[in-house]
């Protein structure tokens, strides 16, 4: 199968604020030319869009396209469990709101040193065994952010996995948080194939500072920032799928244009990219991506990602921060209750990080 898989997580939408509003006729132009391009890995989860991307399924993919034509992966939702009931009821609900018999890949979503302990002794890793032993699951694996030592215990105790998600691109390779390389290295360690997340870090690196660009023009004038960034990932051995998730038609083409004529980087290639990320890491103030796993529990509803691209973008006081902040919760409305920082996959210090937009952006 082709290596680029359309991740559902950042789907267009009628309403740039509402989450739910999916604009369902611009998916189904995508969908279609993602298939006509050849490509048929579609990766949704319980929680996207405000637990409406499994409905959007549906309505654009399973309902329209005949099964043996696509594939399909969906996370059971490691957050959301409290007690082993919950593992077959979500799952049933899954399966209705998908429309989908079964699932090819199916992963227990998000784990870390807490929710590994959570759903364990809910018995999670023995329910997706038995699904798989029933037909409704091809493939199981587990999505990941955590420090490699935690992916290392994980795969010692859980052989039965098939497979990792992890958020893998060149910006976070030597990050001592997110920990890429060393993530990977263990993945191949154990022999697992390897599903890529965030190859282009929720957009940040599609639009990356001149000092990179002049970088990557150099090598390659006729690749675009967001080419380099899932060239680099598909180049990785062990690595049988890069999710990226389109937002709209023109990235859907883009993609499918140069993953189509797929070719590894040289070494000489990712050297340079290495070197973007220097140059990147000094023009942010906050290496977000975007995910909103954040807002999930936030008591003032504070739209914390958007916050911090403005940040990011603008840096000071702006007509545009102004605008946006007469219409929404401000960073200076936190509470620091916490509960954002538990919920991240990049392990930012947010409460921190809002007091500092706070202060830039003079709100």
């Amino acid at each position: 199968m082709k290596k680029l898989g359309f991740g559902l997580m950042r789907l267009p939408k009628t309403d740039p604020q509402d989450q739910k509003a999916i604009d369902i006729p611009q998916f189904i132009q995508m969908t279609d030319l993602f298939l006509e391009r050849g490509f048929t890995y579609f990766d949704t989860a319980y929680m996207y869009h405000d637990s409406e991307s499994e409905r959007a399924v549906k309505t654009v993919v399973t309902s329209r396209i005949p099964r043996d034509k696509f594939l399909l992966a969906t996370k059971l939702p490691s957050p959301y469990l409290e007690k082993p009931e919950d593992l077959e009821r979500i799952f049933c609900e899954q399966q209705e709101k998908c429309g989908a018999d079964y699932f090819d890949y199916y992963l227990l979503h998000c784990l870390n040193t807490r929710l590994y302990e959570k759903v364990s002794a809910l018995g999670a890793f023995e329910f997706v065994q038995q699904k798989k032993a029933e037909g409704k699951v091809r493939r199981i694996g587990f999505s990941f952010h955590d420090t490699a030592d935690v992916l290392d215990r994980i795969l010692t105790e859980h052989p039965e996995m098939e497979f990792v998600q992890l958020q893998l691109n060149y910006l976070d390779w030597e990050s001592p948080t997110v920990q890429s390389r060393l993530c990977y290295e263990v993945a191949r360690k154990h022999g697992k194939e390897i599903i890529v997340m965030e190859p282009i870090k929720g957009g940040m690196l599609a639009n990356v500072p001149d000092s990179a660009r002049a970088l990557m023009n150099a090598a390659n004038p006729d690749r675009t920032p967001a080419e380099w960034a899932v060239r680099f990932v598909a180049s990785l051995e062990g690595v049988i799928m890069v999710l990226s998730g389109m937002s709209n038609m023109d990235q859907l083409d883009e993609n499918t244009r140069f993953m189509s004529d797929f070719t590894p980087l040289s070494e000489e290639e990712n050297a340079m990219l290495f070197a973007c990320a220097e140059q990147i890491n000094k023009s942010i103030a906050v290496n977000c991506t975007g995910c909103s796993y954040c807002t999930t529990d936030c008591p003032k509803q504070i739209p914390i990602p958007a916050w911090f691209d403005l940040y990011n973008k603008e840096g000071k006081k702006t007509e545009k921060t102004v605008a946006f902040a007469a219409d929404h919760p401000l960073p200076s409305d936190c509470i620091k209750c916490g509960k954002c920082e538990k919920q991240c996959p990049q392990k930012l210090p947010i409460r921190r990080l809002l007091r500092a937009a706070t202060d830039a952006l003079e709100l």
